[in-house]
């Protein structure tokens, strides 16, 4: 009976004392916030936020750690109700609940949910056990769209966040993404190149348009009329010196 009530006053010992941390971060959150709303920054909010997240891990950690359980057997009983104040209570409450009244214990010590929102818990999962499966997998689908819109939004949103904190940071980004698809363009598609450039060919390589051995090779076109070729003038003088002095070679 006493280890049982030992590990009970370690457990609550320890909830306690992370419970307190926990309001601690939350005081100086909700400070920041309304102190210095107009010069806070995001990666500063992001820290009391970071702590925050923490001290609630820690204390999941406790209330599922193995000596929590026995919590579940102990009850809780106001030894007494009245409208006076209790000086002790408001002390122990910091001021939140001065008097231990009827009004106030339902909502204190309550174990379950209230009667309304048990009801309507109960109608979500009476209609959630009706739901056809075509129906819910369209549901699912719809729900999936949205986050993955969502995720979307987020996403970009923090992109440009990060490329602003590097410009602001004074860190230029080294590349440029219309670059990139513009190279990626010229590359694949040639667009964006000079008209007009000689193409590079390797030694041995064939050029367009000329044969293996010899000059351009003809191009294919419409055929142009062949001319009759003029006759030379040397070769006309001298078939008329023949003709007027033929032994005289």
């Amino acid at each position: 009976m006493q280890r049982e009530e030992k590990q009970l006053e370690a457990t609550l010992h320890a909830i306690l004392n992370r419970v307190n941390d926990l309001k601690s971060a939350i005081q100086a959150l909700i400070t920041k916030l309304e102190t210095e709303y107009e010069t806070i920054h995001w990666p500063s909010f992001l820290d009391n936020y970071a702590i925050l997240s923490g001290h609630l891990t820690g204390l999941s950690k406790i209330l599922q750690a193995e000596l929590a359980p026995s919590l579940r057997s102990v009850v809780v009983l106001p030894l007494q109700l009245g409208c006076e104040r209790d000086e002790e209570l408001s002390r122990l409450t910091e001021g939140r609940v001065p008097a231990c009244t009827h009004d106030l214990v339902p909502d204190l010590l309550r174990t379950k949910p209230e009667p309304q929102a048990e009801q309507r818990l109960q109608q979500l999962i009476h209609k959630a056990s009706t739901l056809n499966y075509d129906t819910a997998q369209k549901q699912v689908a719809q729900f999936t769209k949205v986050i993955s819109h969502v995720w979307e939004i987020i996403s970009k949103g923090r992109e440009d966040w990060e490329g602003e904190s590097m410009r602001s940071a004074g860190m230029q980004p080294t590349h440029s993404i219309a670059d990139t698809h513009a190279l990626v363009t010229a590359v694949g598609t040639g667009k964006g190149l000079r008209p007009g450039m000689p193409a590079c060919v390797p030694p041995g390589a064939v050029a367009p348009g000329m044969g293996p051995s010899r000059g351009p090779t003809p191009q294919m076109g419409p055929a142009a009329p062949i001319m009759p070729k003029a006759p030379s003038a040397i070769k006309t003088n001298i078939k008329a010196a023949n003709q007027i002095h033929p032994y005289q070679r």
